[in-house]
């Protein structure tokens, strides 16, 4: 698992970059492509709303984080995409559930540690 959410790209679009999308993040993250989702939200902006994608995964250090924005950003502007806002939804692996169980128990922190797994949960 990490979601790739993209809002305002045309579907056609993203499915077209969609290997190369998770090819590089699975690299960059260190995980199989196959754990990398990606999706298509569509939504009914209210205001100006900016392109944007999120990004929900556990944590990494903040290096990872950085050249997965940036590989995101350099992708969509070699199509033209600009002002693209890119962000990340932390996910809290105690507070993640798969079958109704938590994928990690415990009262430690949750910051992320080298070669660690949490069930699934890369």
């Amino acid at each position: 698992m990490p979601y790739l959410r993209f809002k305002g790209f045309p579907t056609e679009f993203l499915k077209m970059l969609a290997p190369r999308i998770v090819e590089e993040f699975a690299q960059i993250v260190n995980i199989t492509k196959e754990k990398v989702k990606i999706e298509s939200l569509v939504t009914e902006a209210i205001t100006q709303v900016p392109l944007s994608v999120e990004i929900l995964m556990a944590p990494r250090k903040q290096e990872i984080h950085d050249a997965a924005a940036a590989m995101l950003n350099r992708l969509l502007k070699e199509y033209g995409y600009e002002q693209i806002h890119l962000f990340f939804i932390i996910l809290n692996p105690r507070l993640y559930y798969r079958n109704g169980e938590p994928l990690a128990s415990g009262s430690s922190t949750y910051a992320p540690s080298e070669g660690v797994s949490y069930h699934g949960m890369t």
